[in-house]
This record gives C-alpha cells, structure tokens and sequence, in this order.
C-alpha cells in the first residue's frame, strides 16, 4: 500500500475503529517462520482484491496497527526490535534491496514494514534523523543474540552509504555507528548537561 496526502478536509472521513485485542502474552512469539510467510502471502492476496484509489482517515493509514490492541503481545515475553534507518537517495533501490536480501538470507522476518521517503530539507536539530533519502523501518521478533547480529551487519550496510540509525527507536547501535551517522554530535556535546544521563547516552557518548 502507498499514499499520499490529500486535501480532503479531515473531518469528512472516519477513522476505523478499534475492536479487536490479544488477551494473554504467548509463552513463545507467534511471529516466527511458520506464520510469517502464510501471513505475508494471506495478506497480500486479500490486499490486492481491493486494488484502487481510495481516500482513508491518516490514523488508520499511519497506525494500522492501532485497529489491534496490545498487539504486540503476539511476540510473546522477550518483545519485539524496530530497526529503522535512512539511506542516501543515490543508490537507494540498490541499498534497499541489499538491506532486504540481508534479512532473507539471515532467515529473520518483519511482521511489519514501512518504507517512506525524505525531502530536501535540512532539520534544525543538532541530532534529527531526517535526512535526504528512504527510510525503512521493521519490526523483528527478539531472538536474542541471532537478531542483533543481523542488526549489525544492517549497520554496516547504512555506514558503509552514509545513512544512519533512529535514536528513538535505538537500544544496541554502536558508538562508532552513531558518531558517523549524526555528523552535528560535536556541535551538541557541548550543550549536553553533565548531571544527566541516560542508558543510551551513556552506551553512546560516554560518561
């Protein structure tokens, strides 16, 4: 599914409403390499008997998740990882596709994929994400170690072509992974307060 906005005034379309919830947490994720590709080739299929133009309210488009509540149980106790990035527009189907190859041969599975696009323009902020370029995001089930290893060669990848990684969204990129990726960090270090700190900057930035 793709989109784009439109100016169609909000209140003359409803957003669908929530009515379905995943009672309990499994004991085991039920997003694994069984259920995916069944999921996947369902989904698809029903997807593209509806094929057409239609106008949906951005909630149900930008969250369809939202229409599940407490979805992400269906990953059972150890949770989920989301890796998102943003590559160059040079090369980018190329390094989409090598990012996507990746996980196919690494026999990891998204339940979920989002792939968007940036535009020219610069953020003001010292470490905003955006940058020119295509940004995918997924969501992976949390195998441990098999899934952060995965990760990592992800990250060579968006190194290697001058992308970088969602700090929101962060909980394991290397410091190395994020002073390349976030080329303002010198010019934030000395703004940060020496009283305060967190995990993550501490992994990141030190003590």
């Amino acid at each position: 599914m793709r989109g784009n906005h439109t100016e169609t005034p909000q209140n003359s379309i409803e957003p669908k409403k929530r009515n379905l919830t995943v009672p309990i947490t499994p004991p085991l994720s039920l997003i694994n390499r069984f259920s995916l590709k069944p999921f996947n080739s369902s989904y698809f299929n029903l997807k593209k008997r509806q094929v057409g133009q239609k106008i949906v309210h951005y909630s149900s488009f930008f969250y369809p998740l939202d229409n599940l509540l407490q979805w992400s149980r269906l990953y059972g106790p150890k949770g989920f990882y989301q890796y998102q990035c943003v590559v160059p527009f040079a090369n980018g189907k190329a390094i989409i596709q090598a990012i996507l190859n990746t996980i196919a041969v690494s026999g990891e599975g998204s339940f979920l994929a989002v792939l968007k696009t940036f535009g020219a323009r610069q953020p003001l902020g010292m470490l905003s994400f955006p940058q020119p370029g295509i940004t995918l995001a997924l969501d992976f089930p949390n195998k441990s170690q098999s899934t952060l290893t995965l990760f990592e060669r992800l990250d060579a990848i968006v190194h290697e072509v001058g992308g970088r990684i969602y700090l929101a969204k962060d909980m394991r990129m290397s410091p190395e992974c994020f002073e390349a990726g976030y080329p303002k960090l010198p010019a934030f270090l000395p703004f940060r307060d020496r009283g305060i700190s967190s995990a993550m900057s501490r992994r990141l930035m030190g003590y």
